[in-house]
């Protein structure tokens, strides 16, 4: 003995957030009991943390992409369990990178035995950047924008791409500048609750989005292929709605969304598209937990009478992909989903459809550990989002690569 325990984050400490590590362990003793623990305090102070636990091969190494885990947070060959199981001690809270400058930093420590985790045996720390080394990142406030641009290094042309995210409102950037990370212009779009935009909007206008478009075509690395759009949740029905209505737009990406406007009316030149009717009265609140689920609250989507909120997307050119969770107890985006790209089929459209069973609403970047629930901010309601642990981190690294392959084909 005497061997120090090393524990090794492989290529590098240092990775993006979507970068898959090998985690190591060596000089440990032959067939050594021991539990592996990650934690992580986030930007308010929050601590997330799993733990699980291994035994030493006969050469008292342990590697996670071959040995095992025997219980803790997860069973089984998970290498990057560690990470995906990453829980708050308090509940429903959402593990978010509000500042995209700063990389998480995962501790990642062994000890000894299965027990108590009183004697630690070595530690390292892995830094998770969601950006990329050269990456720019440039807010803008151009017109009536409120965004944030981010730009890959080099002069391109690269596929130019708009981000939105959901009914939550404010300037959610780490998405974006991941994807700038993997070679795209993206252009992370606030539309409600941020600065001077409302919390809860009487309407929305076609025309900021239109201009959204325009900033984004004219920046000298953007290739001059059209526009990309992704949107999760109230964003991925804003997606929809660009590519359908305007032109510069010829690929849409909707994470658990729908194919009809939801929640606000959305303003064109010379129409409106109403929200797709909906009585908060049909909310349910789970007794013991207090959790909030919407998945009822709209009116029947097959009823004649809503449908002029559907977005008639058939008559775009664009190329769609929708993706989806089994497990989604916020919104019915399955079904949602599937109208959509039946109606899309029915009228020769190409269209791209992925469903994954025991997947929440939120589907986010890989690695990120799944959120059952957490306080919506505009709503102020604790939401049910669903998912399960495993499913969940699967769906995600595969939605990611199924993203960044559409974008790149179609752009």
């Amino acid at each position: 003995a005497g061997m120090a325990v090393e524990v090794a984050v492989l290529p590098s400490p240092r990775c993006l957030l979507d970068d898959p590590v090998q985690i190591r362990v060596a000089g440990l003793s032959p067939w050594q009991a021991v539990t592996l623990r990650a934690s992580l305090v986030d930007e308010s102070g929050e601590l997330f943390e799993a733990h699980a636990h291994y035994r030493a091969g006969s050469s008292g190494e342990l590697d996670l992409s071959r040995s095992p885990a025997l219980g803790g947070s997860y069973r089984g060959v998970e290498p990057m369990g560690l990470l995906w199981s990453l829980q708050s001690k308090a509940p429903y809270k959402r593990l978010a990178k509000r500042n995209v400058l700063t990389p998480f930093r995962v501790d990642l420590e062994v000890y000894e035995g299965h027990g108590d985790m009183s004697r630690l045996l070595g530690k390292c720390t892995n830094e998770r950047w969601v950006l990329g080394e050269g990456v720019k990142r440039i807010s803008v406030r151009e017109g009536r924008l409120k965004a944030t641009l981010f730009l890959p290094p080099g002069p391109g042309p690269f596929p130019g791409l708009i981000d939105l995210y959901g009914s939550g409102g404010g300037l959610v950037e780490y998405r974006a500048s991941l994807l700038a990370s993997r070679g795209f212009v993206t252009l992370a779009l606030a539309y409600m609750a941020f600065e001077d935009l409302p919390a809860k909007p009487d309407i929305l206008e076609l025309g900021y989005f239109e201009e959204a478009v325009n900033f984004l075509r004219k920046q000298q690395q953007v290739k001059d292929t059209g526009i990309g759009v992704l949107g999760l949740s109230k964003g991925a029905d804003l997606a929809l709605s660009m590519a359908t209505f305007l032109p510069g737009v010829k690929a849409a990406v909707s994470i658990s969304g729908s194919g009809f406007n939801t929640l606000i009316p959305l303003q064109g030149d010379g129409f409106t598209l109403p929200p797709h009717p909906y009585d908060l009265g049909r909310m349910k609140t789970r007794d013991e937990s207090g959790l909030v689920d919407f998945s009822d609250v709209l009116d029947d989507h097959r009823d004649p009478s809503t449908w002029d909120c559907h977005i008639p997307m058939e008559r775009s050119s664009a190329k769609f992909l929708f993706l989806s969770g089994l497990d989604d107890m916020n919104w019915k985006s399955d079904l949602y989903c599937r109208d959509a790209v039946q109606r899309l089929r029915q009228y020769g459209r190409e269209v791209e459809f992925c469903s994954y069973s025991g997947a929440g609403h939120l589907l986010e970047p890989p690695y990120l550990p799944l959120c059952q629930a957490s306080i919506h901010k505009v709503l102020g309601v604790f939401v049910h989002w669903g998912g399960q642990w495993r499913e969940h981190a699967k769906a995600q690294e595969d939605a990611w690569h199924r993203i960044q392959a559409f974008f790149w084909q179609h752009l």
